[in-house]
C-alpha cells in the first residue's frame, strides 16, 4: 500500500513541476521575452541540481527518503508560488532557481525509494509502474497548465500549481512510516566519488542517461516556442505536449513486456532508434494533426528511456551507493538540461529549428549504439537470457 501513495504523491508533485515549465516559458513571453532568456529560465530549473545532485545522493543514503521528499515538495511549492505574489520577469529567474534547487532532493530521493521496494523482476515492475505515474503527470501537467492559462491567466494558473504539492506533504508529514529507513553505513558507502566514474558499465548507463535527457529537454524546451511562432494556443500547444505524453505512458506500459522478451539494454536501443528518427523529421511539420502525430511517435521513442536508464543505473551501482548513482545521473542530467534550453535557444535564434533537432537525433542514435553494444556484450557473456533478463544485475556489471 505504502508503495502506491508513494506512486499518487509523485505524480502530484510532477504535475506541478511539469506543468511549470510550460507555463513558466509562455509567461516569460508574454512579458517579452525572447527564445535565449527563455531557454536561460528553463537552465535555472538545472543550474543548483548539477551542483546539488550527488549530495542529495548521499543524504537519501544516510537519512532515507523521507525529509529530502517533504523538503523538496516544501520548495517545490513556495517557488511556484513566488511568480503569483511577483507579477514581473524577475520572480520567474528566482522562481526556476529556488525549484531547481529543492527539488532536486525530491527527485534524487524518490529515485532512490523506487529501487528499495523490491529486487530483479520486482525493481523492474516498481519501476514500470513510477514511470507511468511520471507519464500520467507529463500528460496532465502541460494540458493543465495550458487550458488554465487561456481561461484564468498565467498568475492564477501559478497559484494552483503552488497548491498541488500541499497533497505529496500531508502524506510525507502524516502518512509516511512505512516508508524505508536509512541504509546502515558500510565501508562501499564511505568511498570517494572517483570510484564510481571508474566503474566502466555504470559510467556507460550515465552517458547514455544524459543522451536521453536531450531528447526530452529539447522536446519540453522547443515544443512551446515553435508552438507560439506558428501561431497555436497555449491549450493547443498543451494539447501536443499531452498526445506526446500519451505515447509515453503507452510505451511505459509496454516496458516490462519488451524487457522480459529481451533486456533493458536491447529495449533501450530500439527506444532511442525510434525517438532518433523522429526528431529527424520534426522540423519539416508544420501542421497540428501531423504535430500531433509526430509527437506520438517521438513519444513512444523516449517512452522507455528515463525508465531503462534508471533501472540500469540501479542495477550497476555497488552495494550501499544507489543513492548516490541516482545522484551522479541526475547531475549528468541536469548538466544536459542546463546546456540543452541555453545552446538551442542560441542556435535557434541563429540558423533556426532544424539543426537542433538533427544534432539531438544524432546523439540519440549514439546513445542507441552505446546500449547495442552493452546488449551484445551481455549475450555474450551469457548475461542474459530472453524472458529472464533480470537475475542479479548488480553482479553481472562490474568494471
Amino acid at each position: 500500500m505504502i508503495f502506491y501513495l508513494v506512486i499518487i504523491a509523485t505524480v502530484f508533485n510532477q504535475i506541478a513541476f511539469k506543468g511549470s515549465k510550460v507555463l513558466m516559458s509562455l509567461y516569460a513571453m508574454e512579458l517579452g521575452a525572447d527564445a535565449f532568456v527563455v531557454g536561460i529560465l528553463i537552465s535555472l530549473y538545472s543550474l543548483f541540481p548539477f551542483f546539488l545532485a550527488v549530495f542529495a545522493g548521499r543524504l537519501s543514503d544516510r537519512l532515507g527518503p523521507r525529509i529530502p521528499m517533504l523538503l523538496g515538495s516544501l520548495g517545490l511549492s513556495g517557488g511556484l508560488l513566488l511568480p503569483f505574489l511577483l507579477p514581473h520577469l524577475a520572480a520567474l529567474y528566482a522562481s526556476a532557481a529556488m525549484i531547481g534547487c529543492f527539488y532536486i532532493f525530491y527527485t534524487v530521493a524518490i529515485q532512490h525509494l523506487i529501487g528499495s521496494f523490491g529486487s530483479g523482476v520486482q525493481r523492474t515492475r516498481n519501476f514500470g509502474i513510477f514511470s507511468l505515474g511520471v507519464a500520467l503527470s507529463a500528460m496532465f501537467g502541460p494540458t493543465l497548465a495550458g487550458f488554465s492559462i487561456d481561461l484564468a491567466g498565467h498568475g492564477f494558473t501559478y497559484l494552483l500549481l503552488s497548491l498541488i504539492p500541499a497533497a505529496p506533504v500531508v502524506f510525507l508529514i502524516f502518512f509516511a512510516g512505512g516508508l524505508p529507513p536509512a541504509a546502515a553505513a558500510d565501508r562501499e558507502a564511505k568511498k570517494p566519488m572517483a570510484d564510481l566514474v571508474r566503474n566502466a558499465p555504470l559510467r556507460r548507463a550515465l552517458l547514455t542517461a544524459g543522451i536521453i535527457e536531450t531528447g526530452l529537454e529539447l522536446f519540453n524546451f522547443y515544443m512551446p516556442i515553435y508552438g507560439h511562432s506558428l501561431g497555436l494556443s497555449a491549450s493547443l500547444i498543451g494539447i501536443i505536449m499531452g498526445t506526446y505524453a500519451t505515447a509515453m505512458l503507452m510505451m511505459r506500459g509496454l516496458m516490462p513486456m519488451l524487457v522480459r522478451r529481451s533486456s533493458e539494454e536491447a529495449a533501450l536501443f530500439g527506444s532511442l532508434s525510434l525517438a532518433a528518427a523522429a526528431f529527424l523529421m520534426f522540423p519539416f511539420i508544420t501542421s497540428v494533426t501531423l504535430l500531433m502525430m509526430i509527437s506520438f511517435v517521438l513519444g513512444l521513442g523516449l517512452g522507455c528511456g528515463s525508465p531503462l536508464s534508471l533501472i540500469i543505473t540501479y542495477n550497476r551501482a555497488p552495494d550501499g551507493r544507489s543513492g548516490e548513482a541516482m545522484g551522479m545521473r541526475q547531475t549528468a542530467n541536469k548538466f544536459i538540461q542546463v546546456l540543452v534550453p541555453v545552446a538551442v535557444g542560441t542556435l535557434g535564434s541563429a540558423f533556426g529549428i532544424a539543426p537542433a533537432f538533427w544534432l539531438d537525433s544524432l546523439l540519440l542514435a549514439w546513445g542507441a549504439l552505446i546500449m547495442k553494444a552493452d546488449a551484445r556484450s551481455r549475450v555474450g557473456e551469457g548475461g542474459w537470457l530472453p524472458g529472464n533478463s533480470n537475475v542479479s544485475r548488480r553482479d553481472q556489471f562490474r568494471a
